[in-house]
């Protein structure tokens, strides 16, 4: 769903789009995983060697990716979930307790809301306004997810800015 919402939110902003979802039995606990491209120009391939951004959720996962992010990137790691850190001194590391700031809020899935405002605020990938006009419409079938989901965006904001 993170995904979805960054690839809807370029899209929102005038930007070429491929989003790769990868969902399999590892989805629970895993490495499932997710590519985005966002770029002014058309795109060729929807595959990613070396993302600019990603976001762990799970210590598998950062296991996987961590080593991929290209320098200068930004990593987005949920410390309730990865306790490990990393040694890379060539990334901006965000780390943000997603799983309890979404269980705070009363709804332990949305902790990937929670790291997506985290990618947000710290990468600028795409626009705030985007990224809240893209949850309100993915989500409008239900009122009340729209309003958590949009709660758990900006707490995952919050947190970066270091306002919680």
């Amino acid at each position: 769903m993170l995904g979805r919402i960054v690839a809807y939110a370029g899209m929102k902003e005038g930007y070429h789009v491929t989003w790769m979802p990868s969902y399999g039995p590892e989805m629970r606990g895993g490495t499932a995983n997710c590519t985005v491209i966002i770029s002014d120009q058309e795109i060729g391939a929807p595959i990613v060697e070396r993302p600019d951004c990603a976001v762990v959720l799970n210590k598998p996962s950062f296991i996987k990716y961590e080593p991929k992010v290209l320098a200068g990137g930004v990593l987005v790691v949920n410390t309730d979930m990865v306790d490990v850190r990393s040694s890379r001194k060539d990334l901006r590391v965000v780390e943000v307790p997603c799983s309890s700031i979404a269980i705070e809020l009363g709804n332990p899935r949305v902790l990937n809301m929670v790291a997506l405002g985290a990618l947000v605020e710290s990468s600028g990938l795409v626009g705030v306004e985007s990224c809240a006009k893209a949850i309100e419409e993915i989500f409008s079938e239900k009122a009340s997810l729209v309003e958590i989901n949009l709660k758990a965006f900006h707490r995952g904001r919050e947190a970066v800015r270091g306002t919680l």
